[in-house]
């Protein structure tokens, strides 16, 4: 497996360095710059990911300036990019490299690892990108690429399969660490691409890939899910007052979506007159009450299958924040949850 891996590395180089892609984050090697965009890539496609990181460098383009900003702003500044609570880690990753490295960014491996939301691969990310240190960063592309070239069965979801790809890979690391391991990152985000469609044509290490010679491309990487996931049923409240401001709320410190705004919502489903005597119970008294159909919401580990209610009231309970649309879209940041109903305002 070692020799397979070493032969790649000279071709999979001349292709990148042929081939490789302008994004913002790499027009240097300014660790901030790669640190806050791996932490959006996490997630979310590069594409997508471009307008995001070009808004948030706007507004917090240095170190310093993160660590200062208020959660609530940058709250806002992650909406639509999901997982806030990536978002939360760089903040308080931020502070920490303020307050005990003296505003300088970590140069190694060991050190970027104990710093809050940064684990193994953004880690060797880092670290080789920007200080070229020999260690390897393995996400997603990287443990797919790998297992097509070696005609892998092993399930790349397994913990135990990535340690195995991350020692192997640190057994073969050339000099140039930081372009390898982006050249492996972006073969499999352009060429080597998941679900059985990969690009043979125009890959670099057809002739060393045992799953296009054995016609494997289709069943490799092997990924078996073992997470069991949950349903839950929710009753999601758009409630507007006649003045036309809608009533948010926010959620607890813990949990799913924790410290965020929310619209109001309910475990369950409810009968007309549940939901009468709920509103009662919030001290509202609705003027009308529309059904808005339900919708459904996937996180990681749990299905939201909710029902929505539009509700007019002439009056606006102390229970909850009431918000102009135009205040609810420049100051709080709202999951993408509840977009679907929001956008019935």
């Amino acid at each position: 497996m070692q020799e397979k891996i070493k032969k790649m590395i000279a071709p999979l180089l001349k292709w990148y360095y042929q081939n490789r892609k302008s994004y913002p984050w790499r027009q240097d090697r300014e660790p901030y710059h790669v640190w806050v965009s791996e932490i959006m890539l996490q997630q979310t496609r590069i594409e997508p990911v471009k307008a995001y990181y070009a808004r948030f460098m706007q507004v917090l383009p240095t170190l310093e300036s993160l660590s200062r900003i208020d959660e609530e702003q940058l709250m806002k500044l992650w909406e639509g990019l999901g997982y806030y609570s990536r978002a939360r880690n760089l903040h308080k990753a931020a502070q920490c490299i303020m307050q005990e490295y003296g505003g300088k960014f970590p140069q190694t491996y060991q050190t970027l690892r104990k710093l809050p939301g940064i684990g193994d691969y953004t880690a060797g990310a880092i670290a080789s990108i920007c200080f070229n240190e020999k260690v390897p960063a393995v996400d997603g592309n990287v443990l797919r690429v790998v297992a097509r070239i070696l005609g892998s069965d092993k399930n790349v979801l397994l913990a135990e399969t990535k340690k195995e790809v991350t020692a192997l890979l640190q057994s073969v690391m050339p000099e140039e660490a930081g372009a390898f391991n982006e050249a492996l990152m972006e073969l499999g985000e352009n060429i080597c691409l998941p679900n059985g469609t990969p690009l043979c044509e125009k890959c670099p290490l057809q002739e060393h890939c045992t799953a296009y010679e054995k016609d494997l491309t289709g069943q490799l990487p092997v990924r078996i899910k073992e997470v069991k996931r949950r349903q839950e049923e929710k009753t999601i409240f758009l409630l507007v007052s006649e003045n036309g401001r809608i009533a948010i709320e926010k959620r607890g410190k813990k949990g799913l979506l924790a410290g965020m705004y929310q619209l109001p919502n309910t475990e369950g489903y409810y009968t007309e007159a549940a939901l009468r005597d709920k509103l009662r119970s919030w001290d509202i008294e609705p003027l009308s009450i529309v059904p808005l159909g339900e919708a459904k919401h996937v996180f990681t580990h749990i299905d939201w299958l909710m029902q929505g209610f539009r509700i007019v009231t002439p009056t606006e309970s102390d229970r909850f924040l009431w918000v102009t649309p135009e205040e609810l879209k420049a100051s709080y940041a709202l999951p993408s949850a509840f977009k679907y109903y929001y956008d019935r305002y």
